[in-house]
């Protein structure tokens, strides 16, 4: 027994002694890079990431301290996680030299590519950091002065000086039901005193919390008012006469304060990840499912007998036998086993509409009290891309009705759930990059002239994505395509340390793993904006590419059809390894926007369309417009009943077979358009598909820029070309400023940023 403690005890002093050798090595290292930095100084090159580095440094010098003595709070939250429960103490024990050594890694890179910049081996731009306090939207961008520029933040992260100048600096202002005192609309004496006493002059948004509802309205409008709820933020029954009483109030004494603020720039957040999930899967658990008032049935029936007329016409519809609309009641919920039949569509519909109606009466009052404020929510895209059986939901109309295209996308780098459900990604790429891709090519489609916000960015982490030895590549090519794609800000899920290193209260769910262990991937965020930001025009020049090919999406065949956006995704996924811009089509985009803004529209795995889906699309063709669709789409309207075909007078209705058809009359017909890129990229692979996705354009100098990001497991050689020319091009490095090679080999995760020219 003696042996054993004196053993642990020589374990413990190694580990303490290989520790301070590491910090050794540090403190050895940072001085080497303030030396550099000092030397870049005086060379006049630009050495701001440099700063960022020795910052990221000292910042996790602090994390790693707290670690060190709190082995016992962070094993706890180690057996959180999945994947980690079981190493969960040895995890907790060896963190603080994971971090350690991680901080070494990042000094090692800074100091060699300082070096590299003083001998001349690369080159920078220099770069200009934005300035939080003079941002401007100007139609679908963010500006300071005449440049575009992009903003990023982390999620409760400290507001300190040493934290706000590499990390962000957005202001947030949160309003809440709460803060109501009485029926009457008066607002709590410290809420008007901290709008007031609220004086920062830097880009933020207002967050309305719709989480916390005061105890004197249960009184007032039942208990049910908060019982019933829009799981799992909205706490509390929107068709309730008094929720409009309650918000209508909390506007009317809060946002005449607010409205000149700077920090309403970004727009109010309306409400945060909405979701109204009602029915029911058999036995099954649904996630955050949730009854609806009496309020919401006496709705639904006045809904059905607007649409439907009489009771008969809805029973033959319906296949029931009630005797007025009143019995509706007995027949809810309703069950995904319905999916397809015309009850599950009204119901899903009437959700949705429902739901839309309070978001607009929400804008309207908010409007009443500052008639220039924007409004956006963040929505979880993944309704959308995943095909969620029925949330309340519909992405489209609530995008139309906001002034920013607000969201939460994420990627997926991992997936630590206890029983491991992903959509196939990871048999063929690094990481899951569907929601990503469709969900910001979806919103630029709705509405291309406004900015995008994604106020809780999972583009690093997430409940169920995480992963403590994370490729910090893999956060370059997630922030760098969704900035291709059209993000211009972001607030990254999620800084939950305060300044000493230490945990606060009830955010630590998601911190096992996460980001504020890992100071590279913490570091990585920062450089990849940096290198946005000194290359905004032409990451701006991205944003706005035509999008030739829209893919057309039905909500009515999304809500009848369980699968149906794996067909969406099959469409796109062939598409986008091809240099193209892809888009999307509705209805509504058809019918609102310049056809002139695409060369033809495809159509796939679209079985139910409505009556106005159907009649958008065949306007279309009669106007001219090209489509290319399958032989098993509209085929019936949302209750199953047969449509007629569409027409072709022009010979621009292709109907085809099979997916691959439908890809190559794509790119066939854009080649007879000359719609095609000017550059080719091309995979040099025996693999039967593509994983490297790639976008060019010709700046209005007459610059061709290329972008390639390597999506899949392996390395790939490629072959840049241009597609009418003999000449071999040039490209170069355009991060480096240094002559790169036109036949690259990528590794998974690896961006390749160039400008190509003639030989």
């Amino acid at each position: 027994m003696i042996q054993k403690s004196i053993l642990v005890i020589f374990l413990f002093l190694g580990v303490s002694l290989f520790s301070q050798s590491l910090e050794k090595q540090i403190k050895s290292k940072v001085s080497v890079l303030e030396n550099l930095v000092e030397k870049l100084e005086l060379k006049k090159i630009d050495n701001y990431k440099e700063k960022l580095a020795l910052n990221t440094v000292d910042i996790f010098r602090k994390f790693a301290k707290w670690d060190e003595n709190n082995i016992d709070e962070n094993t706890k939250l180690y057996k959180k996680v999945t994947i980690y429960k079981k190493k969960a103490a040895e995890m907790a024990t060896n963190l603080p030299d994971f971090e350690k050594k991680d901080m070494l890694l990042l000094l090692d890179e800074s100091i060699q590519n300082a070096n590299e910049l003083l001998t001349g081996e690369i080159f920078r731009k220099k770069y200009i950091r934005p300035n939080w306090h003079k941002i401007a939207i100007k139609e679908n961008t963010l500006v300071n002065g005449n440049r575009p520029v992009f903003l990023s933040d982390y999620t409760w992260k400290p507001g300190t000086n040493q934290l706000d100048k590499y990390f962000g600096e957005l202001d947030v202002f949160l309003i809440s039901p709460s803060q109501v005192k009485n029926k009457k609309g008066e607002i709590t004496p410290q809420t008007i005193k901290k709008i007031k006493e609220s004086y920062s002059q830097k880009a933020g948004f207002v967050f309305v919390s719709q989480k916390n509802i005061p105890k004197w309205t249960l009184t007032e409008f039942g208990e049910e008012f908060g019982e019933i709820q829009g799981k799992p933020f909205t706490k509390y029954d929107i068709d309730n006469p008094g929720a409009r009483i309650l918000m209508s109030n909390l506007f009317k004494g809060t946002v005449p304060f607010l409205r000149d603020k700077k920090f309403t720039q970004l727009g109010y957040m309306l409400t945060n990840e909405p979701r109204w999930a009602n029915y029911t899967d058999g036995k099954k658990k649904v996630w955050f499912r949730q009854d609806v008032s009496n309020y919401t049935i006496k709705k639904f029936e006045i809904w059905l007998q607007k649409r439907h007329k009489t009771i008969a016409q809805l029973n033959s519809l319906w296949k029931t036998n009630l005797v007025n609309f009143s019995e509706i009641e007995k027949l809810l919920p309703v069950d995904l086993s319905e999916r397809g039949t015309p009850k599950w569509y009204d119901w899903t519909t009437f959700n949705e509409e429902r739901v839309i109606d309070w978001f607009q009466f929400l804008k309207a009052e908010l409007l009443k009290n500052d008639p220039k404020a924007k409004v956006h929510l963040k929505i979880m895209p993944s309704i959308f891309t995943d095909n969620n059986a029925d949330a309340g939901i519909d992405l489209e109309a609530l995008t139309e009705l906001s002034d920013i295209n607000g969201n939460d996308i994420a990627a997926h780098y991992n997936n630590i759930k206890p029983k491991k459900i992903h959509s196939d990604w990871d048999k063929k790429y690094v990481f899951g990059w569907r929601e990503l891709f469709m969900g910001y090519d979806f919103l630029k489609s709705i509405k291309p002239n406004q900015i995008n916000f994604n106020s809780e960015s999972h583009l690093l982490s997430g409940s169920h994505t995480r992963d403590l030895n994370m490729n910090p590549k893999y956060v370059r090519a997630t922030y760098w395509v969704a900035h291709l794609l059209g993000l211009n800000a972001s607030q990254t899920w999620y800084w939950p340390r305060q300044n000493d290193g230490s945990l606060r209260r009830n955010l630590t769910d998601g911190y096992a793993g996460s980001n504020n262990q890992q100071p590279r991937v913490t570091f990585e965020l920062e450089n990849t904006l940096i290198d946005l930001n000194t290359f905004s025009e032409e990451v701006t020049a991205f944003q706005n590419q035509r999008k030739p090919i829209r893919i057309f999406y039905s909500k009515t065949a999304a809500k009848q059809k369980g699968d149906y956006m794996d067909g969406i995704f099959d469409v796109y996924e062939r598409l986008n390894f091809e240099g193209i811009s892809l888009g999307f089509a509705t209805k509504n985009i058809i019918k609102k926007q310049d056809k002139a803004n695409w060369d033809v529209i495809l159509i796939y795995n679209t079985e139910h369309v409505t009556e106005t889906e159907f009649e958008a699309v065949q306007q279309y063709l009669d106007e001219g417009g090209s489509v290319i669709m399958d032989k098993n789409s509209f085929k019936s309207n949302e209750y199953g009943e047969p449509l007629k075909s569409l027409e072709s007078k022009s010979n621009n209705l292709f109907i085809l077979n099979s997916l691959e058809e439908m890809q190559l009359k794509a790119l066939s017909f854009l080649r007879s358009k000359k719609a095609l890129p000017e550059i080719v990229v091309t995979e040099k692979t025996d693999s039967d598909f593509k994983t490297c996705t790639w976008r060019s354009i010709k700046t209005a100098h007459g610059r061709n820029l290329l972008s390639i990001i390597n999506l899949g497991k392996n390395k790939v050689q490629l072959e840049v070309s241009f597609s009418n020319k003999e000449s071999k091009p040039v490209c170069k490095d355009l991060i480096n400023g240094i002559p790169a090679s036109s036949t690259p080999v990528l590794k998974p995760y690896e961006v390749y940023f160039v400008e190509v020219s003639e030989k």
